[in-house]
This record gives structure tokens, C-alpha cells and sequence, in this order.
């Protein structure tokens, strides 16, 4: 089935199931603007064919997707021609996924981040073996959990969300099993049989139930009561105060602290608004939000900055402008969620 993604995304009829596999393994199946129009076209055309009963999506090679291709968005974003139309898709493509009428299961079995994210986790059944890594590391490149994670991360029990927002930090199947991230766990193993499976009958809670293994938590809960209690606090200072309080007799948050101090500032600021305001926005909401942000971020300095020291000059130290959180005014924080006007993003 060829609904224009090239040799980077295959497209599959199989039994009942429209079947997707990003293949993209040597760049981590990083997401492109190809691969992103190819899969909004196939779940148009999937979600009104009577022979398809659910989709899959799965990838090859060690990760699902480390995200978007973000050299390729450096790199016009520098040249003057920021890839707005390249988010705009994306984003619709999110929204799409998420109210998409079939059952939608991501098959995650490596490492997920960013623009992954998009394209699995706004869907019905989030599937997560053993070997998969789940993060949002937006902040630490000058950038902002976007993918709709302004509608992902604040349902999380316990301000979990909030804690992977403003760190970036990776977990495993357990916690995000425990999170409400993924909805189910399954052996890497047994992907071949539980595919074939589904392929057959369609049923994808059925097939589940003689897949699915309980993964355990890998935090403990001593660390998720530290992290419900400092990133619960009712602003991004509030969470700073908290950690520096305790970072002197607890590791947990001297190590948390210290991760956060890397971050943008910007990103922080923004990301803490955008998650605390996304606990009250329908998922569409969220992503004119996020678009908003966007359109900022692009003709701004960090994101270039973050890219550039962690990609064209590998390890080395981002200068963030401005360097401080108090240099960051609240006016700063509201410009990037104002309007657009005729810009505003159509879903």
C-alpha cells in the first residue's frame, strides 16, 4: 500500500489490520515531513475501510522514534525558513490519532521521544516491552514538550508529568505502566505471535489479555512521594524552593535540582505553564497552544543553541539566553502563548 511515505514508512494491509512500520532504523526512525503526510493519509483512508478493524504502528531496529528530525529543522531554521508547515501537519497528524475512531495500538519496543511520541501515545492501547524508554527531553535543547504533551503529561497521577517535563528525564515499561503512560506490557519476544494474533482477529483487548505481563515499577515509592511533593507546588519557583530545600539531605532532589539547572530557562518557564494549563484543554486545544509556542520558539535563540551544543558541536556547554530563571519575566512567558491571528493552526 503506497500512500507516499517512500522507503521510510511501509504501509500494510495484513488480515484485519492496517499495519505501519517506520523504517527509518539508522536514524532512529526519526520522524520526517514525508513520514508524517504518508500516515495522516493512511488513517484518513483506514478509518472508514470496513475491512480494517484496528491499526498498528512498530518500528524497525533498536528504537520506535528518537522524535522529529530536528537537524533538518536547525538547519532551516537557520537559514532564515523555519519548517513551520512540517509542525502544523504533525501536529493535525496528533490530533488525528487521538480521536481516531478504530482502535489505534503502538507497539513500542526501544526508545521513544518526542515526535515518537506523537504518533504513539495519543492512541487507544500504548503497548511497551521490556526494552522501551520513554522521555519528553525538549528542555534540555532549548525547546518544549510539544506533540501534544500539554494533554499527555498532566493526567498523570502523583505531578509525574510534571517531573519528566522539567527534567527530561528517561523511564522504563514499569513506570510508565504505573503512570497511565502505557496501557499495557508485553514480553519483546512475544511481539511476533502477539501481532499475529491481531492481525487475525482484530480484537486488540482480546489479544491483550493473553499477552500481558505486569510490569514492575522501577522508582520506588519513597521517590515518587518527592516527586509528587516538590512538582506539585503552584508555580516553577515554588518547585526550584522545594528542591534546594531538601537537595542538602536528599539525593533524590540535590540530583533532580542539578538536572533542572542544565534546562533552558525559557523551556522551564514555558513548560510548566503549558503543562499546567493543558490539564484544562481538550486535546485540539493543546495543540493550537503548542503551535503558538512553536512559532516562538523557532524565532528564538535557545532552540538553535540547544541543538548546536548537542548535536554540531557534540558536549558542549548551551548558553541559554536569558541564563537565569529570574531573567525570565512573566511577560517573556505570556508572549509565547499569544495569538497568531490568521496564523492560528487549523485542526
Amino acid at each position: 500500500m503506497d500512500f507516499g511515505g517512500g522507503d521510510e514508512i511501509r504501509f500494510e494491509h495484513l488480515g484485519r489490520a492496517g499495519v505501519v512500520t517506520l523504517t527509518r532504523p539508522q536514524a532512529l526512525n526519526a520522524l520526517t515531513h514525508r513520514m508524517i503526510r504518508a500516515l495522516d493519509a493512511a488513517l484518513c483512508a483506514w478509518e472508514t475501510d470496513r475491512g480494517i478493524d484496528v491499526v498498528v504502528v512498530k518500528a524497525e531496529g533498536r528504537a520506535f522514534s528518537a522524535g522529529g528530525d530536528i537537524l533538518q529543522v536547525y538547519e532551516t531554521g537557520r537559514a532564515g525558513k523555519p519548517p513551520v508547515e512540517f509542525f502544523a501537519d504533525e501536529y493535525r497528524l496528533n490530533a488525528r490519532i487521538n480521536s481516531f475512531k478504530k482502535p489505534y495500538v503502538a507497539l513500542i519496543d526501544g526508545i521513544v521521544m518526542g515526535g515518537g511520541v506523537g504518533i504513539s501515545f495519543h492512541g487507544s492501547h500504548r503497548v511497551m516491552t521490556e526494552n522501551a524508554q520513554f522521555a519528553m527531553p525538549e528542555v534540555g535543547i532549548g525547546f518544549f514538550p510539544d506533540v501534544g504533551a500539554s494533554h499527555l503529561l498532566p493526567d498523570l497521577g502523583g505531578s509525574f508529568g510534571m517531573y519528566l517535563a522539567l527534567t527530561g528525564n528517561r523511564i522504563r515499561y514499569g513506570d510508565a505502566l504505573w503512570s497511565g503512560l502505557a496501557t499495557h506490557t508485553i514480553k519483546a519476544e512475544d511481539q511476533g505471535g502477539f501481532l499475529d494474533r491481531l492481525t487475525l482477529t482484530g480484537d486488540p483487548e482480546a489479544v491483550l489479555r493473553g499477552f500481558f505481563i505486569q510490569a514492575r515499577r522501577e522508582t520506588d515509592r519513597p521517590t515518587l512521594e518527592a516527586i509528587s511533593s516538590h512538582f506539585s507546588q503552584p508555580s516553577l519557583k515554588r518547585v526550584i524552593d522545594s528542591l534546594e530545600r531538601a537537595a542538602d539531605a536528599d539525593e533524590f532532589a540535590a540530583k533532580t535540582l542539578a538536572t533542572i539547572r542544565t534546562r533552558s530557562p525559557t523551556s522551564l518557564r514555558v513548560a510548566w505553564r503549558q503543562i499546567s494549563v493543558g490539564l484544562t484543554l481538550s486535546m485540539d486545544a493543546c495543540m493550537k497552544m503548542e503551535f503558538r509556542i512553536l512559532n516562538r520558539m523557532l524565532a528564538g535563540h535557545d532552540f538553535y543553541e540547544g541543538i548546536r551544543a548537542a548535536i554540531i558541536d557534540k558536549g558542549s556547554k548551551p548558553q541559554w539566553r536569558p541564563a537565569s530563571l529570574d531573567a525570565v519575566s512573566e511577560a517573556d512567558v505570556d508572549a509565547y502563548f499569544a495569538p497568531l491571528g490568521e496564523r492560528e493552526l487549523l485542526i
